[in-house]
């Protein structure tokens, strides 16, 4: 009897003992070493549908991303594996129509221009020149200097994302720059001028683009003048640079700095990690967003004035019935500024 009694307490403190061992160093038995493997094996064939895989930062606006915002170059694009498609979404088709505008009133503010094929002609390969040309260079080279940035921002973008080589990305930002220099240089010859003012605005344009876009001015305050040269290359084109339209195509070009701010609100973040000092950034957003609407109104408000002062009323008159719906849809502005530019285009044609 007492042997038995001896070896059932012998078992029980050989089991504490095995228990406490287990809490101090983790020992598994045969059959949970078997039993953890069988579960390891289950789970690896068929996972559990509640979990959720985390996804990389770049797959979700692709899947939710709009072909069309692709093509324009703007936020929220799908992306693509076209390298076309992707060249053109380099270059923001979005971005040209102002520029394209410029040469319009430009034409306009030049009092020679006529409804004929070769003017018509001129005009067409003076807006390939500003749009396509000159500002898919400015916004490719932006894009190439936005990249660190936009791997923040935007990480779906083509350069950050791979979808497109950096030396494509430097071969596209040459062939566009060059081929509106070559345009420039030839609308320059087509208009006879015996000084190729043409090509030297196109040469001015590019620089401050390029200052604009590299470091050390890259996105600092006051460092675009986005509507002035297509404006000058337009008037240029079929008269002569007086100096009224060069103040007054500055004047506009206060109140485009003012849009263009609008870009630097989404990117806020990106740039205050980059150390960029952008209008948000140095001022805070509420401080930039009414320098934006100053910019734009006190403009236009602006040259309401010097065209009352100037013995043109109704010209006058006609800007400020477009500053009162700009100020009331502050946020789309854009439309109200672009036809203030042609009325004060064809204000000083007269």
């Amino acid at each position: 009897m007492s042997s038995v009694l001896n070896t059932v307490l012998s078992t029980r403190l050989s089991n504490v003992k095995s228990t406490n061992r287990v809490r101090t160093r983790p020992v598994l038995s045969p059959v949970s070493v078997s039993f953890s493997r069988r579960r390891l094996t289950v789970r690896a064939q068929e996972p559990n549908a509640n979990e959720v895989k985390p996804q990389a930062p770049d797959k979700a606006p692709a899947a939710s991303g709009s072909s069309f915002n692709q093509l324009l170059g703007i936020k929220g694009a799908a992306q693509e594996t076209n390298k076309w498609k992707i060249r053109l979404q380099l270059t923001k088709p979005v971005t040209w129509p102002p520029l394209i505008w410029g040469i319009v009133c430009g034409a306009a503010a030049s009092g020679n221009f006529h409804w004929n094929l070769e003017d018509v002609a001129k005009s067409i390969v003076c807006m390939i020149m500003s749009g396509p040309c000159l500002t898919g260079y400015t916004q490719t080279i932006n894009d190439w200097y936005d990249r660190e940035i936009d791997a923040i921002n935007e990480p779906y973008r083509p350069i950050p994302s791979g979808a497109i080589s950096e030396n494509e990305v430097i071969t596209q930002i040459w062939v566009l720059l060059l081929a509106g220099l070559g345009l420039a240089g030839l609308l320059d010859v087509w208009a006879g001028h015996d000084f190729p003012t043409i090509f030297w605005l196109a040469v001015g344009g590019s620089l401050l683009s390029y200052i604009y876009s590299a470091p050390p001015l890259k996105h600092n305050t006051f460092d675009d003048c986005p509507l002035s040269t297509p404006k000058w290359a337009g008037q240029a084109l079929f008269g002569t640079l007086t100096p009224d339209i060069i103040v007054l195509t500055l004047l506009y070009s206060i109140a485009g700095l003012g849009i263009a701010i609008v870009n630097d609100f989404k990117s806020v973040e990106g740039d205050r990690a980059m150390g960029l000092q952008s209008l948000p950034v140095a001022f805070g957003p509420e401080t930039a967003k009414w320098i934006c609407v100053g910019a734009i109104d006190i403009t236009q408000i602006s040259v309401a004035g010097y065209l009352l002062g100037a013995g043109k009323p109704y010209y006058a008159l006609a800007l400020l019935a477009l500053i009162v719906p700009q100020i009331v849809f502050q946020a789309s502005a854009q439309p109200f500024l672009i036809l203030g530019l042609l009325v004060t285009a064809l204000a000083t044609s007269h």
